[in-house]
Order: structure tokens, then sequence, then C-alpha cells
């Protein structure tokens, strides 16, 4: 479609001419997301004459198809130059009913009344997102304008407001939150959008509270969560998660942090309409809960439960299985481990440290009493299988994380560690933790001891330390040479490191008294007397 054409009914056609013309090129190009370079210029004059169509008085109908194809030209980072500007901020932000406090007055205004009026609101929503991802400049002004003061007003007032001016409100302070970190801080300090945020998940999860930080557990029979409360929920949940990403302790309170952790739980332990969008909400849930104090976990497993857990002094483990489930799925998937992964193996290593009782219940699901010790403990498929193969993954995020959680569970203990992993796989987190030589890590655990199987026990003296496993007998290789040949054969193998080390394609390593590596010269320096300190005669 001629854009010339449309520019020139903007410029001056009535509006039913350019609503028209403007419909017509909405239903050819809504699902164009890559736009022709040759006519960056023509679409940025297009943009300009938009708005100067949405500045004047025009219906509601005419205001949404203008706020339509202003949208679709959005997706477009290099015309949004008159968009970004201030007047052109200001026009959406009065279309969207927002207001900052810079113009006085009340920071919301009237809400719309029609379906017509909530459409415009809806459109102008939208193309603020657009604009605000996709331009430097138009953040900078969204933040001038304070665009927030006037979400977080909506926020307040429309508790059950319409589901997409809801929803797009939510998306937009979430981008906003994102991208400049001094509207974050406002948000959180002068705004108290944390509280404001958590009651907007109680309000759409239609949480009841029966304790301090207890919701009432959802009714098995009853339907899952409806998917435009989800959307909303899941908005309000990326939003939260931002305005918690630097240490809040202090400005939001014990109390506001344990609260978050309880909706948390309760996020865990709903269904939605798809196995997907339940995967997608737990993973915003595990997400927030690894910003939050360690120290309110607790929250997660304080819940009363009817029985059968009295080995863990009574705790409700309901959440922390529901962690576990989502951390083996995500395993199983086998991609993008890095975002997908490990945000829950940091959690689930970090409750383990901090709480005694979440630590032995990972440790039974994931490391049991060991039996089968003929198999490498990188195969197979159990639990404990797919981690310790996670120890020596390409990523290194991935593969610290996963030897950190194990590490863990096993109280710190490097003996524990290489009787479920062996050394080799466990290698990388030694020598990062300056642990080669044996020991614990710092952290202090209970005393109290896991027990072998008898199993374990007499194949012991038989695992090769270095695989973890029982070997089957191999053949002798120099059986049956001569003791010359045997000679000939050592000698040329050290012929053959020193060319290499000579040549600095290998080092020869060794440990150092604190189970850090050094080179061997250093090391066995190290290990020497101190000649000095004898007396000689």
């Amino acid at each position: 479609m001629d854009l010339n054409s449309i520019l020139s009914q903007l410029e001056n056609g009535n509006e039913e001419e350019i609503e028209t013309l403007l419909h017509q090129y909405n239903g050819e190009n809504n699902g164009t997301f890559t736009f022709d370079p040759k006519e960056e210029d023509i679409r940025s004059r297009l943009c300009q004459g938009l708005l100067s169509v949405l500045g004047r008085q025009i219906g509601p109908r005419c205001q949404s198809t203008c706020l339509e194809t202003l949208r679709i030209l959005s997706r477009d980072k290099r015309v949004l130059g008159p968009v970004g500007t201030r007047e052109g901020m200001l026009v959406l932000a009065g279309l969207a009913r927002l207001r900052g406090a810079e113009e006085g007055g009340d920071s919301l205004q009237k809400e719309a009344q029609t379906e017509e009026e909530e459409r415009v609101v809806v459109e102008a929503l939208k193309c603020l997102c657009n604009v605000v991802y996709n331009s430097a400049a138009a953040q900078q002004v969204g933040a001038d304008v304070q665009l927030a003061r006037g979400l977080c007003a909506r926020l307040h007032a429309a508790r059950a407001g319409r589901h997409e001016v809801g929803l797009f409100s939510l998306r937009l302070l979430f981008l906003l939150s994102a991208l400049r970190p001094d509207v974050r801080g406002g948000l959180r300090r002068e705004l108290r959008a944390v509280g404001l945020l958590t009651e907007v998940l109680e309000h759409t999860l239609d949480v009841r509270w029966v304790g301090p930080y207890e919701a009432a557990p959802p009714d098995p029979q009853a339907q899952p969560i409806p998917t435009e409360d989800n959307e909303r929920a899941m908005e309000a949940l990326k939003a939260l998660f931002n305005l918690t990403l630097s240490d809040s302790s202090d400005e939001d309170g014990d109390h506001q942090l344990r609260l978050i952790t309880a909706i948390m739980r309760h996020v865990l332990m709903l269904k939605t309409q798809t196995e997907d969008k339940t995967e997608e909400a737990h993973s915003h849930a595990i997400n927030l809960l690894s910003n939050l104090p360690v120290s309110c976990l607790d929250v997660l497993i304080n819940v009363p439960v009817q029985g059968g857990q009295e080995e863990y002094h009574g705790k409700n483990m309901e959440a922390v299985q529901v962690l576990l489930d989502f951390m083996e799925k995500r395993i199983d998937k086998g991609a993008n481990f890095k975002e997908g992964l490990t945000p829950v193996l940091s959690l689930l290593t970090e409750g383990s440290r901090h709480h005694r009782e979440i630590r032995r219940y990972i440790k039974k699901q994931v490391l049991p009493p060991l039996k089968e010790v003929k198999v490498r403990p990188e195969i197979g498929s159990t639990v404990r299988n797919k981690l310790v193969r996670l120890m020596t993954h390409v990523d290194m995020g991935v593969k610290q994380s996963a030897a950190e959680f194990l590490f863990v569970l096993c109280k710190e203990s490097v003996d524990n560690l290489l009787k479920y992993t062996g050394y080799g796989n466990a290698a990388g987190l030694l020598v990062a933790r300056g642990l080669l030589a044996g020991g614990r890590g710092e952290t202090q655990y209970s005393e109290d001891e896991d027990s072998d199987t008898e199993e374990y026990k007499s194949a012991k003296p038989y695992i090769n330390p270095i695989t973890g496993h029982v070997e089957e007998p191999m053949p002798n290789p120099i059986e049956e040479m001569t003791e010359e040949q045997k000679e000939y054969e050592a000698q040329k193998l050290v012929n053959m490191f020193d060319k290499l080390s000579r040549q600095e394609l290998i080092r020869p390593m060794g440990v150092r008294k604190d189970g850090t590596l050094a080179p061997l010269e250093e090391a066995l320096h190290q290990a020497a007397p101190d000649s000095c300190s004898s007396d000689s005669d």
C-alpha cells in the first residue's frame, strides 16, 4: 500500500477517509514485523502525521485506528524519533488516560466508560509498550513525565478493572522498571509499588489467608486459574522481580517480603489452563524467590501437614517437591540451561544451605543411600545421574551451579561428594574451592551423619575414586613384557611428557598445602621441609 497516499490523507483528509485508509493498511500489515529500510523516512513522517491527527478532537473509532497503525509502525525502532519526544509521549499518555504528577492534579484521568473508549486506552498502552521498549529517548521521557506514577494510580484504583487495561498497564510498568534503574528506585521507595503489586497478586490469584503467612490451599476439584487472571499475574510477577533485584529488605520490611514468599508458595501450588503456562508461572515464582532473603524461605515449609513427614519436624515439603520436579523437567529439556535451570538450582542450593529440613528432604530425593556402585555416577536416568552429567557441562555457570548444589547436599564434605560423583566429575569444583586435598567448605552444618548401605560398604574398597564406580578387572598391558621393554616404555613416556612440557603444551601441576593448584616446582618447594630450621654441627 502506498504510504505517500496515507500521509496525504492524514494531512488533508477528513476523519472518515483517514479511518478507512488506515483500516485497510492495518489489515494488510497486522502481522508485519520487518520493514523496508528504504521507506524509513516516509514511515517516520507517517508517525508524526498520526500524532498530529491524534492531537485533534476526533472520535474514539478514528483514535483507536490511528493508534493501531502507530503500534504497527512502532515495531521498527528506527522510525520512532517523532514518537519518543515529550510531545509524542504526552499524546499517548493522555490517550492511555495516564497523567504524570508534573501536570498537577490526580495521576489518573477518568477511566474509559464505553468499549470504544476502552479500546483507545488499550491501543495507547500497547503503543507505549512498543515505544518504551524500542526507544531510549522514550524511556527517558517516560521517566521525566512520571508515567510510573500514573500506572500505579491506575493499579490502585482499578482492582476490578477490565483485563486488557490492567494487563498492558502492568506490562508497561514492567518495561519501565526493567529499562530504567531510576524509575525502579522511585517505584520501590516513593510509590511503594512492591506492596501495590503484592496486593494486585493477592486480588488476581484470589488468595485467601488462613494464617499470618499461610494461604488457603487450592481446591483440588476447582477449575484451573482463568487465562486472563494468569496473564495479569505473570506481568505482576515480572515487575516485582525487577523491584526486588537489589537488596530491599530494609525498605520493604521483613513482613512484606515474607508475604511475597507466601504468595509464591501459593503460585507453586496452582494449576493453570495448560502445562506450559503452569511451568511459566512456576518459573516466574522461582525467579522472584531467588531475589528474596534466604531467611524468608522457611515460609515455604511452615505450613501444617497431615502426617507422614515427622522426620522433617512437621515441615510441609510440597512446595520443595514442586521445585524439584521443575528442576528435573528443565534438565530433561536439554536446552537453555543458563536461563531455565540455573535459577532453580541456585534457589534450592541456598535453601538447602540455610534450612536443615529443606536440605535433608532434597538429599533424600536426589542423593539417596548408594546401592548401585557398578555403574558410573553420570550414567543413568535418576536425578543424581542427570546432575552429575551437568558437572562437566560446557557452560561454566551451569557446571558450577550443579556442582555447588550437590556439594551443599553433601554438607560441603569433599569425601561425601566424591562418594556420589567420583573425583573426575568433581575436580572443577574442588579446584575452584581450593579443596583438592580434601576437607570441608566454610558453612557449618548439623552433626547428623548419613549411614552407608551394606552394598556400598562391601564394595567401597574396590571403587575407583576417579570414576566413582567399581570397574571390571582390566588386562594388565605390561604383564608379558620383559624388564627391558618396561624400562624402554617408561623412558619413552618420560620423554614425551618432557617434550610437551618444554613446548608449553602442558604444565605439570601439584597441590599446595591449602588445597589449590600450583606449578609442580612451587608445590614441591612448599612440601619440602624447611632446611633453615634444622641445626647442624
